[in-house]
């Protein structure tokens, strides 16, 4: 009987990490935009209202009425 050799492991690459440094642009990026998104939709055409007009107000009400904001 002949023997068969085994498969050779098969290495896997190494997984490098990433650097604070190249993460918190990024971070800090998507959290303004978060919050600019978390001020249009709950806080816009109110007392603080930075767009005239109730056009933001149509577009992002039912996203209010979802997240627990009052609107009318």
């Amino acid at each position: 009987m002949a023997q068969t050799a085994a498969p050779a492991a098969v290495a896997s690459p190494a997984i490098t990490p990433i650097s604070l440094k190249a993460i918190a642009p990024w971070a800090v990026f998507f959290g303004i935009l978060m919050l600019v998104l978390l001020y249009f939709v709950g806080a816009e055409q109110g007392a603080t209202a930075v767009i005239s007009g109730e056009g933001v107000h149509e577009w992002v009400h039912d996203g209010r009425h979802l997240l627990g904001f009052p609107c009318h």
